[in-house]
């Protein structure tokens, strides 16, 4: 059996800080993990932010609601499910991502929890796992799965060197430099060729 494992914001669905950052008018919420590769150091940047724009889960969830997939996301979802299992290993929120989900037909997705008090600012986050993504696809080879990955971003790059075959889709230029190995497609059509290339020689 095979699966395909897919990094979710830069794949499927536009970058939610960068959209956020951009409506609400604070730059500094840019900030990804394309751009810094430890998740700790990023999220704790972020929620100070937050604390010192007085903005909170409310805030983000309104802005998601009116975000939709990538141009050709579910239609590429659609057709991949027709041949693999595909499950989505994303460092993004169960608090962000539903609305998201539901747009894309509602695919299988690993993700973290956030945590907010009564006023709804957001107070923590927490991790279902360290390293869930490269944990995840460690755990499904146990289990005698082919695992093909693609994503774009710092934090998928030990996903994709744990898997079968990794895929950088649509990746910043600091990350197609610093990790070579992995082919860099920028479209759909490239991508699910490329997916299918992998698992023909895995």
């Amino acid at each position: 059996m095979h699966i395909v494992c897919l990094d979710l914001e830069g794949v499927l669905v536009p970058e939610i800080w960068i959209e956020f950052s951009q409506r609400a008018g604070i730059p500094e919420l840019a900030r990804t993990t394309r751009d810094e590769p430890d998740y700790d150091r990023l999220m704790t940047y972020r929620l100070d932010i937050l604390r010192q724009h007085k903005l909170g889960l409310p805030d983000i969830q309104k802005v998601i609601a009116d975000m939709g997939p990538m141009a050709g996301a579910r239609d590429f979802l659609d057709a991949l499910r027709a041949a693999y299992q595909v499950i989505i290993l994303s460092d993004t929120f169960y608090e962000f991502a539903q609305p998201l989900m539901r747009q894309l037909g509602w695919p299988t997705l690993f993700c973290h929890a956030l945590e907010a008090d009564s006023a709804g600012m957001l107070v923590n986050y927490h991790l279902r796992m360290p390293n869930q993504k490269q944990e995840a696809v460690r755990r499904f080879k146990e289990l005698n799965f082919k695992i093909v990955a693609a994503g774009d971003s710092y934090n998928d790059t030990a996903m994709l060197g744990e898997a079968h075959g990794g895929i950088l889709f649509c990746p910043p230029a600091s990350v197609i430099r610093e990790f070579p190995q992995f082919p860099v497609v920028d479209d759909y059509g490239d991508l699910r060729r490329e997916i299918d290339k992998a698992f023909a020689q895995a």
